[in-house]
């Protein structure tokens, strides 16, 4: 009787333990699902351990640039905000601008007229589209509508382009490109909608090229020699990619060109013409840009009258010239082709030949201003 009792109580004893080691590892179960559940929004990915051998990743998220909601693009540790002095319009689209580079890697400016930048191998430029719901609150309400990335390997870029879902969770790339319904109020307090055009990966080679090579655009000093916010305040945007590393044996930024802001009213006509012509037709239209053969450089730096199409006659414009003779009539804004092309949707006339379905009303009638006003 005594070894049953014995026996019994060991039993008990093993049993209690068992069941309390059993209660703690479904705690621990618990815990690790609700730790899990948790960091879904967080990257999925380290953005320093990326295999660019894997690149073009299915989603946006596979690359862990962002933490948190992707759709907040909060930058994760090591990708930059970055702004060009003057932006590319494109049909009306907020943009919002990130580079990341690998660690200990650093780019460098070349000592031209446009202080040009070379990238390290693995660099990234992420470039987002998005519309606010109302343009007269342009921090509220937002839908993303793409993202296009620009990755550097072995000596090369190559570009991506990603869609945005409908419920705004990820990007997918896309190939082939999409056209998708946007509206928007703008800041008149009017209905805005138009079909956006996302390019496919063939067309981004249009804009980007330089010598036939895919290049970015608005990454180099005289886009970046200014000041911009930061989380901890404003900064020359030069000096800042020293300070993290991402840029090598910087001068004064004094010493580097600068192009104005367009839309400041406060700088010359003139330079806002020309800023707003270097960013939107410059990378097309210069010596050794697609349009070189045409003769007629529109880059912020010209300053011959005859490159820049004052009393020029197009070399091969066709149908494109419209009933006009040349590219700037001085004084003669509507007589002039650079405004007509701006001002026209038909294909083969309009300029820029892509990455817009409508007309910029307030570019155009900057730069018929400046023509407006010459001499």
């Amino acid at each position: 009787m005594k070894s049953y009792k014995k026996y019994f109580s060991i039993n008990l004893a093993l049993g209690l333990l068992l069941l309390v080691f059993s209660c703690e590892k479904k705690q621990d179960q618990t815990a690790v699902s609700k730790v899990e559940i948790s960091e879904t929004e967080a990257p999925l990915v380290e953005t320093a351990s990326l295999d660019f051998t894997q690149i073009p990743f299915k989603n946006l998220s596979d690359y862990g640039f962002f933490k948190g909601k992707l759709k907040s693009l909060d930058p994760d540790n090591g990708v930059l905000l970055y702004e060009p002095a003057s932006s590319l319009f494109t049909d009306y689209a907020h943009k919002s601008r990130f580079i990341w580079m690998p660690e200990g890697t650093a780019a460098s400016i070349r000592e031209d007229i446009e202080g040009s930048m070379d990238f390290p191998d693995n660099t990234v430029i992420i470039k987002n589209f998005y519309y606010p719901a109302d343009f007269r609150k342009p921090e509220a309400e937002k839908r993303i509508i793409e993202t296009r990335l620009m990755v550097k390997r072995n000596g090369v870029w190559d570009a991506f382009p990603y869609v945005w879902k409908d419920d705004q969770s990820d990007a997918t790339y896309k190939v082939v490109g999409a056209e998708i319904k946007v509206g928007w109020t703008d800041l008149q307090g009017k209905e805005q909608v138009i079909n956006y055009i996302v390019p496919n990966k063939n067309q981004c080679k249009s804009c980007h090229n330089e010598k036939e090579q895919l290049v970015p655009i608005g990454v180099k000093a005289k886009h970046l020699n200014h000041e911009i916010r930061f989380a901890e305040g404003e900064k020359n945007q030069l000096i800042k990619w020293q300070e993290i590393g991402y840029l090598s044996d910087l001068n004064d930024p004094t010493t580097y060109p600068a192009m104005v802001d367009y839309n400041i009213s406060s700088h010359s006509l003139e330079l806002r013409a020309k800023a707003y012509l270097d960013i939107n037709c410059g990378h097309c239209h210069r010596a050794d840009g697609p349009a070189g053969t045409s003769g007629l450089f529109l880059t912020y730096e010209e300053t011959d009258p005859l490159k820049l199409g004052i009393n020029k006659t197009p070399v091969a414009a066709g149908f494109g010239a419209g009933t006009f003779k040349y590219d700037i009539v001085p004084g003669q804004a509507d007589q002039s082709i650079l405004t007509y092309r701006m001002s026209t949707n038909q294909v083969g006339a309009a300029m820029p030949e892509i990455g817009r379905v409508t007309v910029h009303q307030e570019g155009l009638q900057l730069i018929k201003d400046w023509i407006n006003g010459m001499k």
